[in-house]
């Protein structure tokens, strides 16, 4: 197989078919061994239907089903799982994300002899809103990892089989995929992209913010250090302020009164320590979900391009068990 296209849905029904069309006039320039892999992520609406009527149409498209929605970033490293190709090329199904960017890409690979060739925008697209909130992401980040992230890249990009090999052995239950991304290595180049707009987006403020702080914590552990200096400036600062009063009282004779000061550090105070207190508990919490070692996403079944459909199994985040095992160990050497 030389090559396989990996896309999740969620609320995808509307753009599904013209994206499995697209994807195949780009892999059939490319290639005529290829494969589509769709991961139904728990889509609401009738994608997995479509996805499978598509596959009476076009024999390469292959669809996971999963039990239910666990999130874009674990349905991706699913249909990452399953890919087969000597090169993979990973891209989201809403159209925002062009399928011909195939042909860009693999000849920048051929040029460059990286493993990994992704897509970064010119400018970013969106509301003012999301363009803020992602230039404040990037830096956040970029600012506590010690792997810096692209700022403005996207979900697409070419890869070589070894290096999905590499990122799909991560071990974490708990990720942010952008830091596994980095972490697998590898040659990695970019790719100046523009990015479509469809003005609606399945990505709530909610799930950004949550998308923000999994990978503050699963990247970094600067808020545990930032913590620990503040601590230690707060108490010698009470060190000093204790000295200066005492100091004052005995050789002046006048003491702080009154309760507002009082009130007003034990706010301070009190909410320092319930902020130190809940980074700490959200560190542990990821602990916690770690040492649990529940599969990482469970899989209803795989539909085949030819018509067999296999039962559901979970998938560990080492890769997939028994009897997907070989999904992984098949790739071309």
């Amino acid at each position: 197989m030389d090559l396989s296209i990996v896309s999740t849905l969620y609320r995808s029904d509307p753009y599904v078919e013209e994206f499995v069309e697209r994807c195949v006039q780009a892999a059939s320039r490319f290639t005529q061994s290829f494969e589509i892999v769709l991961v139904n992520d728990g889509s609401p609406d009738d994608a997995l239907r479509t996805a499978l009527a598509l596959q009476e149409k076009h024999n390469q498209v292959r669809v996971i089903d999963l039990s239910t929605n666990f999130g874009h970033h674990r349905a991706l490293m699913t249909g990452l799982c399953f890919a087969r190709g000597a090169r993979v090329f990973l891209i989201d199904s809403d159209l925002e994300e062009d399928p011909a960017w195939l042909a860009d890409f693999s000849r920048s690979m051929d040029a460059s002899k990286a493993d990994v060739v992704f897509g970064v925008q010119t400018k970013r697209k969106g509301r003012l809103s999301e363009r803020v909130f992602g230039a404040i992401f990037y830096w956040l980040i970029n600012a506590m990892s010690s792997n810096s992230l692209q700022t403005n890249s996207v979900t697409a990009r070419l890869m070589t089989w070894q290096y999905v090999a590499a990122l799909t052995g991560f071990q974490e239950r708990e990720f942010a995929i952008g830091d596994l991304w980095v972490r697998a290595g590898y040659r990695q180049t970019a790719l100046p992209v523009v990015k479509a707009y469809r003005g609606d987006s399945s990505y709530s403020f909610r799930k950004r913010v949550g998308n923000a702080l999994r990978a503050v914590v699963s990247t970094s552990t600067v808020p545990l250090s930032f913590i620990f200096v503040v601590g230690v400036m707060i108490f010698l600062s009470a060190g000093i302020g204790i000295a200066i009063v005492l100091l004052r009282f005995i050789f002046v004779g006048i003491g702080m009164i009154g309760w507002t000061s009082l009130i007003l550090s034990v706010w301070f105070f009190g909410g320092l320590s319930m902020m130190a207190v809940g980074t700490i508990g959200i560190y542990v919490a990821r602990i916690f979900h770690e040492t649990k070692r529940r599969p990482y996403v469970v899989i209803r079944a795989v539909h085949d391009p030819n018509g067999h459909t296999r039962p559901a199994y979970p998938l560990d985040a080492a890769g997939i068990l028994e009897p997907f095992s070989r999904e992984i160990t098949e790739r071309p050497r």
